[in-house]
């Protein structure tokens, strides 16, 4: 079937897989399902990706979420890209295996720099290993204590690199935090009962997730994402086969979930208040559909890697929003990239106020 797509259509379906509007299949009403839709959530920043899973999950709480994670619905480490995400929690051992170790490679050079050896990246993870057994739970400040009371040296980025290890091992996991404070834990007992698929077949679900969570988009946003090889990430596609559909969207093949091509196309003209690190954005190396070229300066000032929470109207990066938070209040600070007539200021305000009803926290806002 050739299904040809205008821009507009594209963006259509594109903000359905991302579970910002109704999917004409079932969709997930838990964490867990949420997680495992996308493959993997982009969660460097853990307040960011709480309000990723708030978005997707409307009526829950901060609370609901961090007590999904607690009961492992889903766990953080670093899966692929040398990135923090959170991933089903049956799936992280082998999505370490493989795309998680392909970040080795590329911090070969750092390491020579800090003088870190893989004896040493080993000992550390051995070390760890040895410290969470039995349920135990540690603090990242606990982690590095422990490693320089056996000898290790952690100063500089050296322990960060060494923890990142023992995760990228399968040894640790991240757990959910503990105050403000990132907590580490044994992958095994995390996740006792892992799902071990052969690579092709880890391929084909890490393609087929993929797409469904984000498409319609291209192959190569897919090896972006993921960090695999255009060669692998084809691989990926030929295994997942019938699940996905090749469509054009104006004069570029992309692909997307089979079961998508059911969903409206037709522009919706909805809002959202997302968090800077989510897939809306991070999911994607071409975001021309959501992204005017004139703002990414805005989202990503410097282009540092370092994206700004964005206000989303009909599937477009509209404004950019921050936050200031105590333990009393939340303060919210919206920058417009477009002009806000009064009718939209007044549905960001009530979009903030979903947002502080997440954070069960009374809300101040400022233009």
């Amino acid at each position: 079937m050739d299904v040809r797509l205008t821009g507009a259509e594209a963006l259509a379906l594109r903000m359905t897989s991302l579970l910002l509007r109704p999917h004409p299949v079932a969709r997930p009403t838990d964490v867990a399902g949420v997680v495992e839709w996308f493959g993997a959530m982009q969660a460097q920043d853990v307040a960011s990706g709480l309000w990723s899973l708030g978005v997707r999950l409307p009526g829950r709480t901060l609370a609901d979420v961090l007590a999904a994670l607690e009961r492992r619905e889903a766990l953080r480490t670093w899966p692929m890209r040398g990135t923090v995400h959170l991933v089903p929690s049956r799936d992280a051992r082998w999505m370490l295996a493989v795309t998680g170790v392909r970040a080795l490679a590329g911090a070969a050079a750092r390491w020579r720099a800090l003088g870190l050896t893989a004896a040493d990246a080993d000992r550390a993870a051995d070390v760890l290993g040895a410290a969470l057994a039995g349920g135990g739970r540690l603090t990242r400040a606990q982690c590095l204590a422990t490693l320089a009371a056996a000898g290790i040296d952690t100063t500089g980025q050296r322990g960060y690199h060494l923890l990142w290890h023992a995760s990228l091992r399968g040894v640790t996991c991240v757990a959910p935090h503990v105050g403000t404070e990132q907590t580490f834990v044994l992958l095994d007992e995390w996740a006792p009962d892992p799902h071990r698929p052969e690579r092709d077949e880890a391929l084909g679900i890490l393609a087929a997730r993929y797409f469904r969570g984000h498409g319609p988009t291209t192959v190569r946003d897919f090896a972006g994402w993921t960090g695999l090889t255009l060669t692998d990430a084809r691989r990926g596609v030929a295994v997942a086969g019938a699940a996905l559909a090749t469509v054009r969207v104006d004069d570029t093949e992309a692909l997307v979930d089979a079961a998508l091509l059911d969903a409206p196309r037709a522009p919706v003209d909805d809002l959202h208040l997302l968090p800077g690190f989510d897939e809306f954005l991070l999911g994607f190396k071409d975001r021309t559909l959501m992204l005017d070229p004139a703002h990414q300066q805005a989202v990503v000032p410097g282009n540092n890697g370092v994206f700004q929470a964005t206000v989303v109207r009909a599937g477009r990066v509209v404004g950019t929003w921050k936050r200031a938070q105590t333990r009393a209040r939340v303060t919210v600070t919206v920058h417009q990239l477009t002009p806000f007539d009064e009718a939209l200021r007044t549905r960001v305000e009530a979009g903030l106020a979903r947002y502080g009803h997440f954070l069960g926290l009374p809300l101040r806002n400022s233009w």
